[in-house]
């Protein structure tokens, strides 16, 4: 199993992506938070299809502190399922990815 992952989330603004990003990182829960977008995300939903501008975030952590991540973005997402999903970087620089261990939660 890898150490770190990059982890997707979409939020319904810059704003609101922001806010989640900077609180998961003072809380030392990731590193890092790219915020991206617009971006356009067509979906089902409760029965129907939505064609909505949403942002995407891409967080950056070590696989340990994921299941902490996750619970805290539901937390603070305005979502009623919001998205949050977590790919292993199987790669990396090391001086990256010391960074990483360096700057979250032990």
């Amino acid at each position: 199993m890898s150490q770190y992952v990059v982890v997707f989330m979409t939020a319904p603004d810059e704003e609101v992506a922001a806010r989640i990003g900077r609180q998961v990182i003072e809380e030392g829960l990731c590193a890092c938070c790219n915020i991206l977008g617009p971006i356009r995300s067509i979906y089902r939903w409760k029965g129907r299809v939505h064609d909505e501008k949403e942002v995407l975030c891409v967080l950056k952590t070590r696989t340990a502190l994921f299941e902490g991540l996750k619970k805290r973005v539901k937390e603070l997402h305005p979502y009623q399922v919001p998205e949050v999903v977590a790919l292993p970087i199987e790669d990396g620089l090391s001086e990256y990815l010391g960074w990483i261990d360096e700057v979250t939660a032990k």
